[in-house]
């Protein structure tokens, strides 16, 4: 089959093929659900030539994965965002991103754990700002990623069910990396009200259905909300860890400790113990909040 002749076939992979078919129109996808909007972000971060990157990006407006926005009428300029239909590219871009990780960097072994690459990833994250990311929280609400009034212990997690509701997939407990969420969860409820007292919310993050993270949510009472990232779009913003079990995505179990102005101030990776990685940050919001004002993100 010829590239050209990619659109016109009645295969679906080979129609999207034809709109985001190489690798550079396809990390312009990564770097926009990421925050990137601007020509010299996406150039920063690219560094491709700004021809064949002005072509990329006019295809993926063409085809409707990206918006141009206008920022400036002279000279002109323009945001490019993601439209709902870029979105939808989300989990396939998680989806390469845990088949590269498990069999290209990996030995294809299924794990929860950190490896070497997901650490470097989620370190690199201390000191970056936290895209604006919306998700639906287990009672319904919208809930953003970032508090402009409050620091946020937000914790990424595989996931926890409650009793009953054979929400775990088979063989859950085999995989490294799993155990612990319950306890996690449960131990930020416990920590809630000094967090709160401190000054810092609890966030807590899968990619189960809100749903299933409410009727958790309901059997350990847990004073805060947790969020679902079904679409991807806090993973693909953050471009945090992962792995596929039973069918889905997972997080692997990561934690950000994010001032109001939205810049990470910490990141626990890995978490071992993830009861005393409550407790620890609950000693770094302490500290960090009586050092005064937030940070400024790097870049």
């Amino acid at each position: 089959m010829r590239r050209e002749d990619l659109v016109d076939s009645s295969c679906g992979i080979a129609q999207s093929l034809g709109v985001v078919g190489d690798w550079q129109s396809l990390l312009i996808v990564r770097e926009a659900a990421a925050g990137i909007t601007r020509f010299e972000g996406f150039d920063r971060e690219l560094g491709l030539s700004r021809r064949a990157l002005s072509e990329r990006l006019g295809s993926l407006v063409e085809h409707g994965v990206l918006e141009k926005v206008p920022y400036s009428d002279r000279p002109p300029r323009h945001d490019y965002r993601l439209t709902a239909r870029g979105e939808g590219l989300l989990p396939v871009l998680l989806a390469l991103q845990e088949w590269g990780t498990r069999f290209v960097m990996g030995d294809g072994t299924l794990s929860g754990d950190l490896g070497d690459g997901d650490l470097a990833r989620a370190r690199a994250l201390e000191g970056t700002r936290v895209p604006d990311v919306a998700l639906t929280a287990h009672d319904g609400s919208t809930v953003h990623l970032v508090d402009p009034d409050r620091w946020t212990a937000l914790f990424f997690f595989p996931g926890a069910y409650a009793p009953g509701t054979h929400g775990y997939p088979p063989h859950w407990g085999d995989v490294p990396g799993t155990s612990g969420c319950t306890l996690e969860c449960v131990t930020y409820g416990r920590r809630h009200a000094d967090l709160d007292a401190a000054g810092a919310r609890v966030l807590g993050v899968s990619t189960q259905h809100p749903e299933q993270q409410a009727a958790f949510a309901a059997h350990a009472d847990l004073p805060y909300l947790l969020a679902s990232d079904q679409d991807g779009l806090a993973a693909s913003a953050l471009r945090l860890p992962l792995f596929r079990a039973g069918g889905a995505d997972r997080l692997k179990r990561v934690t950000l400790l994010v001032d109001p102005a939205g810049v990470v101030r910490h990141v626990q990776a890995p978490v071992t113990d993830p009861a005393q990685s409550v407790d620890d940050v609950l000693g770094l919001v302490r500290e960090l909040a009586r050092d005064g004002a937030p940070a400024q993100p790097r870049g």
